[in-house]
């Protein structure tokens, strides 16, 4: 632009002294820091975080707000009850926040699970302080969102309570239809029921493989994977992870370590014509 002007001249540092198994978390539409609400604190609860490091899924563990004018407690232990036996389903061990023997099971936190995001080149973290550009790489980038499928198994009870358990347009028992396959003829729903007549039939199967190797009938190799892929996380051992708020010794630590303390100058051994001769397209 003809009227933007330059401000000023920033020299940059780059580190990479971070731990590679330190994970930075960013809030950004959180008008505060994530920290456990004060009426949590006060019994003791913490922010607590594992991460499966296989298949790189991280989780963040938020204590709920228990001040009955912003949280049901009768309406938690229903949710508590659904998470409970979700996690049985998903062989999901909750650690520490196991229920005591004959305690009744509660929704006590809100649980964060990190979906990975594809990175397309370098990524760099950078901050400005007195004056000067520090970079630091960044490895991966994941996004977090609450987990509610508990709410799945609330909605299967509640179809079961009403006697529509049976019913093939409501039920979300087994996986999804594989989108490889030939959709099911729709048949018309037949008002009368005729009684059925059973007769013995002899059948005989075999396996047909198309020209792209996946079995006529059978899972697409893409769709076996991923069901693979699942199961593979599924079966990991969650292992615990340290959480520190901007606000700890831990916090700052890690925050000072971003800014780099080498005052070594670098000299640049290219000009501005070799830069842009390798800008694709120019």
């Amino acid at each position: 632009m003809d009227d933007d002007e330059l401000i000023s001249v920033l020299p940059i540092h780059y580190s990479n002294s971070l731990s590679p198994n330190l994970h930075i978390h960013q809030f950004p539409l959180l008008s505060r820091p994530l920290q456990t609400p004060p009426a949590a604190a006060v019994s003791g609860k913490r922010i607590r975080a594992r991460i499966k490091p296989i298949t790189r899924r991280l989780e963040i563990h938020v204590p709920v707000d228990p001040r009955p004018e912003v949280w049901n407690g009768e309406r938690s232990k229903s949710l508590g009850a659904a998470r409970q036996e979700d996690d049985c389903e998903k062989n999901q061990d909750t650690g520490k926040m196991k229920q005591m023997e004959g305690e009744e099971p509660r929704l006590i936190e809100v649980r964060m699970r990190s979906e990975l995001i594809p990175q397309e080149g370098a990524y760099m973290l950078g901050v400005v302080r007195n004056g000067q550009l520090h970079l630091q790489p960044i490895n991966e980038t994941h996004q977090f969102r609450p987990t509610l499928t508990y709410l799945d198994v609330m909605s299967r009870k509640s179809r079961r309570s009403r006697g529509d358990a049976g019913s093939d347009e409501d039920s979300d028992d087994g996986p999804p239809p594989d989108p490889d396959e030939p959709p099911p003829v729709q048949t018309a729903a037949k008002k009368e029921k005729k009684p059925l007549e059973v007769k013995e039939v002899q059948v005989s199967a075999r396996k047909v493989a198309d020209d792209k190797g996946n079995l006529q009938g059978g899972l697409s190799a893409v769709r076996r994977e991923m069901l693979l892929a699942i199961r593979a996380e599924e079966e990991e051992v969650w292992q615990d992870l340290d959480f520190c708020d901007g606000e700890t010794a831990e916090g700052h630590e890690a925050f000072e370590a971003v800014f780099s303390q080498n005052e070594e100058h670098l000299e640049c051994k290219s000009d501005i014509t070799a830069f842009l001769k390798d800008i694709e397209g120019l």
